[in-house]
């Protein structure tokens, strides 16, 4: 098979990379990346020494892909499907790609450094880091909530991009802080996103290691 993607079903932003692959039904072969295995880890590395997730592997075309946004504009030139993920107009796609940032820096860095703090030692903890991570995030989700007014995607009436980075970035954001209580217009654009096929596959995909999730 030519695309080989390397990811961990329960990051966010593999889960970006993968509602893409899910809403074109783009043939991939699957590699988990296990950080603990040696070997898993070393297998990476070879291709992309940042030894970050996801990398995409094109055989067909001899090219190593890494970064969930590159990743997905990669697919939509050389793999385009049913769905254009990133629009031809270019003040669209722009427009796009600033939303399709937006919910990487803003919403997903943040809520990151939340949980992996909780995952640190007692006595080496960020309090400091953390405050201003949830101050952030809380800002970001009230610009969601303004912004998600009379329209079901980010773009309007289209699927892009941007939908794909918002689905994990929100679904995790929604554990930190509950959408639901203060930001009810990004709750609804959640939930619209969990019917969707390709992000209800790539959230179903992650069930076996979400106990890995720190509450």
């Amino acid at each position: 098979m030519s695309l080989r993607l390397y990811f961990h079903p329960l990051s966010s932003f593999c889960q970006k990379v993968l509602i893409a692959l899910y809403e074109n039904g783009t043939r991939f072969e699957p590699h988990v990346v296990e950080f603990e295995n040696e070997a898993s880890r070393a297998e990476l590395e070879k291709m992309w020494p940042v030894g970050k997730i996801p990398v995409l592997r094109d055989e067909a075309r001899d090219r190593t892909v890494p970064e969930s946004s590159t990743i997905i504009e990669y697919l939509a030139q050389h793999y385009p499907g049913g769905t254009q993920l990133v629009p031809a107009d270019t003040d669209l796609a722009r427009q796009t790609r600033l939303r399709d940032r937006f919910f990487d820096l803003y919403v997903n860095v943040p809520m990151q450094k939340v949980v992996t703090d909780r995952l640190r030692p007692a006595g080496q903890r960020d309090a400091y880091g953390v405050e201003q991570a949830m101050a952030l995030l809380r800002t970001a989700c009230g610009m969601v909530d303004g912004d998600m007014h009379a329209k079901p995607w980010v773009m309007g009436d289209a699927f892009t991009m941007a939908d794909c980075a918002a689905g994990p970035a929100l679904y995790y954001a929604n554990l930190v802080i509950p959408l639901a209580d203060a930001y009810p217009r990004a709750a609804a654009y959640l939930a619209r996103l969990a019917a969707r096929p390709s992000f209800a596959r790539a959230i179903e995909e992650a069930a076996p290691y979400r106990a890995r999730f720190p509450r």
